[in-house]
């Protein structure tokens, strides 16, 4: 009896086994070997739906990508074009175009981490925002366009009639932070005999829209200063009380735009870089005589229409650079007389040191680490031409010489920077030292080629009168000999003395004529 209650145990929980078993099976196939069989199907459905769309589609034109990043200014508006995507398209090439808002600080620290291929940087953003990241991981390749009187330093007239007027503790510069805008108040700065102002001076705010918007609130007898570019330029000098101090279109070399690569992609995608440089300049070459158009296309895709006139006014105050510049600025055709790319880093970067933008050179003196010029060189070694037709290299305006009666008018602007000449003792004979202030005065107005320059001297207010004329007039003379001697066109140059003040120095004054 016990063996048959213990069979029938056994058997028991030997059906319960197996009906586990069964239930486990059931489950596993209704939740899982079911689904993977269905997903399986699925996945082969799609497959086969993908391989039919292959095999009745056609190729990518494209055998590479680019991301490109720049932002709303105008002066890009051949790398935002059709014509330059439809020219990189040539190569195989799609650029890939962000838009960030002018965060040139975002924009560098995407190139080094990758995120980014190429872009554009105003020369002395590149220069400044390296600093900040402690690295250099773009190099520039290309030059884009020079700014010649899109930017501009604007004031009440009354309250402010020229640079040397702002040499005040209580006058506030208006600006967008890094950006052209504080490029140029930090040139002036920097040439200008501005001691007395502030280390605070600057209100920076984020935009444009934003420094206006500022203008719009203040009144003309307030201690601000307005650095804008256009349309805003255009915007304020209508009201009659305000006045530009100074703009681009009278220094050259500070506020340039460039393209710049990641450096390692470069390295790894050498010729892909030289194919995008090449659709730039072929844009920039097949556009050169529809800027005005293609600005104002541009403006109502990026959502801030022009009306005309602005952009014309925009246009005119834009350089972009064609191909044959481009070789001279990067020192393959030097007869061209333009501006080296090494001798622009140096400037802008003596600038920014000068003023406290940077603490120190990043490149320790060596602005050949900012621009790599291999493909550039390749290009003109070969004769490249971006298209048919001729191509040349555009001269700034030179000065007229004036009538004593044009330099009686003259509207002085500012005072330069210059350390004190030395004088022998009662002569007018130019010491060693002052021989190196002048040298270092002829470098500085290679960059502000369309000022004429008053060169004032003074004498002691003790002994003879005449006799002290006399002297200031010759120390003034010898000072502009010396000038006109080492290349300063003496069209643009007086000597002049004052009424003796007690004062032994040589003051340097620019002056344009007035409006």
């Amino acid at each position: 009896m016990a063996d048959q209650t213990m069979t029938k145990l056994r058997i028991a929980v030997v059906a319960c086994v197996w009906l586990g078993i069964l239930g486990i099976g059931v489950l596993a196939y209704k939740f899982w070997w079911a689904p993977q069989q269905e997903k399986q199907k699925q996945e082969q459905a799609v497959a086969e739906h993908q391989q039919t769309i292959d095999k009745t589609g056609s190729n990518s034109k494209y055998t590479t990508s680019v991301s490109f990043a720049g932002d709303a200014f105008s002066g890009y508006a051949p790398i935002r074009s059709q014509t330059f995507k439809d020219e990189c398209g040539k190569y195989g090439i799609r650029i890939d175009y962000t838009d960030d808002g002018a965060n040139y600080t975002k924009r560098l620290k995407d190139l080094a981490d990758g995120k980014l291929d190429m872009a554009v940087f105003t020369y002395d953003a590149l220069i400044k925002t390296s600093a900040e990241l402690g690295d250099f991981p773009a190099t520039i390749v290309g030059l884009i366009d020079e700014s010649k009187g899109a930017d501009a330093m604007v004031a009440a007239g009354k309250r402010y009639p020229n640079i040397d007027a702002m040499n005040n503790p209580e006058t506030k510069i208006v600006c967008v932070g890094n950006s052209p805008s504080e490029m140029l108040t930090r040139l002036i700065m920097s040439y200008f005999s501005l001691d007395k102002l502030s280390k605070d001076c600057f209100e920076f705010c984020d935009s444009e829209e934003a420094v206006y918007k500022k203008y719009q609130q203040s009144k003309p007898t307030d201690n601000r200063v307005f650095v804008l570019w256009e349309p805003y330029v255009s915007k304020v000098c209508q009201n009659p009380d305000y006045h530009i101090l100074v703009d681009s279109s009278k220094f050259r070399g500070y506020i340039v735009d460039v393209i710049v690569v990641r450096r390692g992609f470069l390295v790894k995608n050498e010729q892909t870089v030289e194919n995008v440089v090449k659709a730039y300049l072929t844009t920039v070459f097949a556009k050169r005589n529809e800027m005005l158009d293609l600005v104002l296309e541009d403006a109502k895709i990026t959502g801030e229409p022009l009306k005309r006139d602005q952009a014309e006014r925009l246009v005119k105050s834009i350089w972009w650079k064609n191909t044959q510049e481009t070789f001279g600025h990067f020192g393959f055709a030097p007869a061209s007389g333009l501006q080296s790319m090494e001798d622009m880093g140096r400037n802008i970067t003596d600038v920014l040191v000068r003023t406290g933008a940077i603490s120190k050179d990043p490149t320790n003196g060596k602005p050949t680490m900012w621009y790599y010029d291999a493909i550039l060189k390749r290009l003109f070694d070969s004769s490249w031409h971006p298209g048919f037709g001729p191509e040349t290299v555009r001269e700034e305006k030179k000065l007229l010489a004036l009538t004593d009666q044009e330099w009686a008018k003259l509207k002085p602007v500012g005072t330069l920077q210059v350390q004190r000449l030395v004088f022998s003792r009662g002569t007018s004979n130019i010491t060693t030292a002052s021989e190196t202030t002048l040298t270092d005065l002829a470098e500085k107005l290679k960059a502000w080629p369309q000022y004429y320059l008053i060169v004032r001297g003074n004498a002691s207010s003790d002994g003879d009168v005449d006799a002290n004329l006399k002297l200031a007039s010759a120390r003034a003379n010898s000072a502009v000999e010396w000038l006109v001697e080492h290349g300063v066109d003496r069209n643009r140059i007086r000597a002049e003395s004052a009424k003796p003040n007690g004062s032994t120095t040589v003051a340097f004054i620019l002056g344009e004529l007035p409006y």
